[in-house]
């Protein structure tokens, strides 16, 4: 529940003075401005823009309390009328005070950010009280309150954490930034242009940057670090240059948030720990379709299992990577495809349709590693999440196809690859059965061991394309005559009858065998 103590108490004593606040009020709802139309519903902070007279605020009052609302804002001098006052009072509503140079519609802003924090805030505790963003919210306002600037608090990828509830000092990069929850683009760009993130790195303890041409206001930044791992930063927007005592006090908060993010992060890998052991057994065929939904967070349509390798570069590398991508996957590529680790590899699953499109995208432009590692994936068919067992095990069959260099490409789907599919299932049976030792083709195979004359090849490619010895020719890279020179001394020196339709098939088979297991 979010009270309008509560709201009034985020957003400090520079904007709002509660005047009036019962001791039972609605949870607060919403943020509704009123004029003509809008509609008031229980819970609203009803904003006063346009009354101008204390007749029209006394009324505003009464119609806001009999639907319920839980608070009427007015700006001075209507809001300390003694009529508005009793009105408020005896209708048992929440009166709060704007102050003066407020702005409606950053007030608007503010409120609704306000709200979304607290009610996070509110559903953290409604899980099990683990460490959630509520925590980080409130840690935002004490340091707001040591450093007496606003405040956010990001990761080391500039993704807004927390941020404390004063707006008494912002510009448009701070109220982009906290409502896209990360530094835009264009901002970040002008910060790294300066230095910023290197400085950063370096381990500096503050750092000023001044006011920018485009009206973004000075920043004391500070990093936040634990046993040399930097885990984020804290910024403040300020007036001007600080003097040595606020940034010290600035600073001196930093292995406090420190010790909230690393909560944050064990809490975190926890749950990442608890949902891969889930899907790990969902991929296995041992958990319920109904509890991978609820607790995966997926929905009931078709999904698909994509398994992801990297391989060519050294160990570390190859981890490093899979690492990478798993945090790349995990970010929302698609429709938030739910990942993990197992046996080196990575498997994620994602809905068929505009979600498998999106990733699969995505790991068609990935570039090779530096020392060569290349990732290559597989998708299986689409299926319902209870046959998610079938889709990984057809998603393991076609990574094995690149795996052996059988099909082009880095990313290839079971259901496209049912040629390759076929005659590499075919070729193993076959190898299986050792068919490849019947017949006069073990003796070729032993001639091009001893004298690499390449006639196993030559035969295979002039059984592909008969009648065609230019195409049989080009597989080969070699000339037309040449192939038809190898294939009169192969036919010397083992003597078949190629005009027998089944000796035809009976080759081929032995020949995709060798080629295809």
């Amino acid at each position: 529940m979010v009270s309008v103590r509560s709201v009034v108490d985020r957003v400090g004593p520079t904007l709002l003075h509660a005047l009036q606040v019962p001791e039972e009020s609605p949870a607060v709802g919403d943020v509704v401005i009123a004029e003509p139309g809008n509609t008031l519903a229980a819970g609203d902070l009803v904003l006063g823009v346009a009354i101008t007279e204390t007749p029209e605020a006394a009324e505003l009052v009464k119609q806001s309390a009999a639907k319920g609302a839980a608070a009427v804002l007015l700006k001075p001098p209507l809001a300390a009328k003694p009529s508005v006052k009793r009105a408020a009072k005896s209708a048992d509503i929440a009166l709060i005070e704007v102050r003066p140079a407020t702005s409606w519609a950053q007030l608007v802003w503010l409120l609704r950010t306000v709200l979304d924090a607290l009610a996070d805030e509110s559903d953290a505790l409604e899980d099990g009280g683990g460490p959630g963003s509520g925590d980080l919210f409130r840690l935002a306002d004490a340091v707001a309150s040591v450093v007496d600037a606003p405040v956010t608090i990001e990761d080391t990828n500039s993704r807004v954490l927390a941020y404390s509830a004063r707006q008494d000092l912002t510009d448009s990069a701070r109220v982009s930034t906290i409502m896209g929850r990360r530094i835009p683009d264009d901002v970040l760009a002008r910060f790294r242009s300066r230095g910023v993130f290197r400085e950063l790195s370096r381990g500096r303890q503050t750092i000023f940057v001044p006011a920018q041409r485009d009206g973004t206001l000075p920043r004391l930044i500070v990093p936040i670090r634990m046993g040399g791992e930097l885990l984020g930063s804290m910024w403040a927007v300020v007036a001007g240059p600080v003097s040595d005592e606020r940034a010290a006090a600035f600073a001196d908060a930093a292995p406090v948030v420190a010790l909230h993010l690393l909560r944050r992060r064990a809490h975190t890998d926890s749950q990442r720990r608890v949902s891969a052991e889930l899907l790990r057994a969902v991929l296995e065929g041992k958990a319920s379709p109904r509890k991978a939904i609820a607790e995966l967070d997926l929905s009931e349509e078709p999904h698909r299992v994509v398994v992801i390798e990297v391989s060519g570069g050294d160990g570390r590398d190859d981890e490093g990577l899979r690492l990478a991508l798993l945090e790349r996957i995990s970010q929302g590529v698609g429709r938030r495809p739910v990942a993990t680790e197992l046996g080196g590899v990575l498997y994620a699953v994602v809905p068929d349709g505009d979600g498998w499109a999106e990733l699969r995208a995505a790991l068609e432009a990935l570039p090779s590693s530096k020392k060569g590692g290349t990732p290559r994936a597989a998708a299986g068919s689409a299926c319902e999440i209870g046959e998610l067992a079938t889709s990984r095990a057809q998603a393991d069959e076609a990574l094995s196809l690149l795996r052996a260099k059988l099909v082009p490409g880095r990313v290839v789907v079971f259901d496209e690859a049912w040629t390759a599919l076929s005659l590499h299932r075919g070729a193993t049976a076959a190898s299986t059965a050792k068919v490849a030792e019947l017949g006069p083709l073990g003796l070729l195979r032993a001639h091009d061991d001893a004298h690499e004359s390449g006639y196993v090849d030559t035969l295979y490619q002039w059984l592909r394309h008969p009648g065609d010895p230019r195409a049989a020719a080009k597989e080969l890279r070699i000339h037309p005559n040449t192939l038809r020179y190898r294939m009169r001394r192969l036919l010397d020196l083992v003597p078949l009858d190629l005009d027998d339709p089944d000796v035809r098939l009976a080759l081929i088979t032995q020949l995709v065998s060798l080629r295809w297991s």
